[in-house]
């Protein structure tokens, strides 16, 4: 993999939400912000390469476009998602506030105020949003409530009342994962869902509520994701797991519908005492890599690992990401390979790529002050995997610089 930007931000990053369909990042800030980026094409075909295969570092042209950025919430944004069509990006934030806004221009077009915390009587910090379907929003929060909001009612948006509420967990919610519907579903959306907090998992069905809850695995569970597709064993694996990260570098392998217990163990980072913590993990697309099932790892200590499924062991060097709780995001591609006429060109022009900045104005929540209320006594995660602040300047080591953006 090679690193092909590297985009410094101005306050810390608690969340980032890919366009589905176009090349376009968002990103959600401790200091309220969300900024919406319009990242370069990855490849094109060209007569001088016969596979098609050209990496943007080859042309030298690519620009980085800063379509808007605007001061989405008094305090910090902690989640962000776009919805199916990617028509609009929808962004919780501390101040207890769901906000949807055009993704295009950033301009907010509908709100949820959501429900306070019984136990202290003030905002409940959400953790994690999505969007499960044109009509409905998962949000999941600080004080392990799982909230669905149906948009076709008139609650939906307004006085921010759920048409379900959830609570799988007595700690907060650190990682939301969708199981894939059955081939009986009609809707053809995710019905069943997989969270984890604090040390347990649990399968929460929408509409029935939570149906399973595993044992205390005594070590703090942060990320999950699901993998279809693996090699099956009769009577004992139908080839679907869900793999979740640990605080102690430890991804544990759980088979569906078999949730009371973990099934295989892959220590991601070893050490004395245990290793760094599996803060997000994601699977790789298919085509990338060797071909096989891969999954990527985002840990602590600000590296990035690669785990092969089947193998169940750790791939190559770690990819470096600087510290793990940081301003920066950086973005990978699949490395192509370069003859030697190449390499020797990319060494006398350089492949620093120019930036571009939007000449939109920041909307008028932008004159608030930053603030600065994450989190003193908010996510217990950010205490054990964020051990040290952004380095102020840092542009990072990537081919892509930016400079002036902020």
């Amino acid at each position: 993999m090679e690193n092909i930007c590297t985009l410094p931000l101005s306050s810390e990053l608690f969340s980032q939400a890919i366009h589905p369909s176009e090349p376009i990042l968002a990103v959600g800030l401790s200091g309220g912000h969300v900024q919406s980026f319009r990242l370069p094409p990855v490849a094109s075909a060209s007569s001088d390469d016969e596979d098609g295969d050209i990496s943007i570092l080859s042309t030298g042209t690519s620009t980085i476009d800063t379509e808007w950025r605007t001061r989405r919430h008094k305090g910090s944004c902690r989640t962000l998602a776009y919805s199916g069509d990617g028509e609009v990006l929808y962004s919780a934030g501390t101040d207890g506030l769901l906000k949807a806004a055009s993704s295009s221009t950033g301009q907010v077009i509908a709100k949820i105020l959501t429900p306070l915390d019984p136990s202290t009587n003030s905002a409940d910090p959400p953790t994690l949003l999505h969007a499960l379907s044109p009509q409905t929003l998962i949000l999941a929060t600080d004080s392990a409530a799982l909230y669905v909001y149906d948009l076709r009612t008139p609650s939906g948006f307004g006085n921010g009342k759920p048409s379900q509420t959830h609570h799988p967990h007595e700690d907060y919610i650190s990682s939301l994962t969708p199981l894939p519907p059955t081939e009986a579903s009609k809707s053809g959306f995710s019905k069943q869902w997989v969270t984890t907090g604090g040390s347990t998992l649990a399968v929460t069905d929408l509409r029935r509520g939570v149906l399973v809850k595993s044992e205390d695995q005594e070590e703090e569970l942060l990320s999950s994701v699901f993998v279809g597709g693996l090699p099956s064993k009769p009577g004992r694996s139908k080839g679907e797991k869900v793999l979740v990260g640990s605080s102690n570098g430890v991804l544990t392998l759980w088979e569906r519908g078999v949730w009371d217990d973990q099934d295989e163990r892959i220590i991601v980072d070893g050490g004395r005492g245990g290793g760094e913590s599996l803060d997000a993990i994601v699977v790789m697309p298919e085509g990338v890599g060797d071909g096989g099932k891969n999954v990527v790892v985002g840990v602590g200590d600000g590296t990035i690992r690669i785990v092969q499924l089947g193998l169940n062991k750790v791939m190559g060097e770690p990819l470096r990401h600087d510290e793990w709780w940081c301003s920066i995001v950086k973005v990978w591609q699949e490395k192509m390979a370069l003859d030697e006429d190449d390499e020797e060109s990319e060494e006398e022009t350089g492949t620093t790529k120019r930036v571009k900045e939007s000449d939109s104005e920041e909307s008028e929540d932008d004159s608030a002050e930053d603030s600065s209320d994450e989190e003193g006594g908010g996510r217990k995660r950010r205490k054990k995997r964020r051990k040290a602040k952004a380095k102020g300047n840092n542009t990072g080591s990537g081919i892509l610089k930016f400079k002036g953006i902020e």
